[in-house]
């Protein structure tokens, strides 16, 4: 298979195939008539691997150590495994931040909905950020931030 057909078959850009490629992911022989790159079935198992791993939040320097791991003949399972153990609190860290963050967007659109807009005077850049107070801030917390 060339780039193309490959990128194809696994539903990536063939700039996905060429970068894997690059970093080592993927090897591919070269055509002696054409020099044009070629991959075989065991390519294709490896990109499909990589598109699997990469939507559990393996990044590619994790996917390249699964790889070292099979590659040597030693199962990368319990490694993938303990990874994954501490991904799955990270990412309910993250979702929590997420779902904080949303609050207080939509209480500053809320908030935002009711004040009119202005036009920069020289001293003021936009009325709705500059005079918009995150309700969920108290006087108290923002003292104990400014004494930091």
């Amino acid at each position: 298979m060339h780039v193309s057909e490959l990128a194809k078959k696994a539903k990536v850009t063939a700039e996905t195939v060429r970068h894997y490629t690059r970093i080592g992911l993927l090897t591919a022989d070269r055509d002696p008539h054409n020099g044009y790159q070629v991959y075989n079935k065991w390519a294709l198992q490896r990109l499909q691997f990589i598109r699997q791993a990469s939507e559990l939040g393996f990044s590619l320097k994790q996917i390249e150590d699964i790889f070292a791991q099979s590659d040597s003949g030693d199962s990368p399972c319990p490694m993938v495994r303990d990874w994954l153990r501490q991904k799955v609190p990270e990412t309910q860290a993250k979702i929590a931040q997420l779902q904080a963050h949303l609050v207080k967007m939509e209480a500053a659109l809320a908030a935002w909905e009711k004040m009119p807009d202005s036009t920069p005077d020289g001293y003021s850049i936009c009325c709705l950020i500059e005079e918009w107070q995150d309700k969920a801030t108290t006087p108290e917390t923002a003292k104990k931030g400014d004494a930091q």
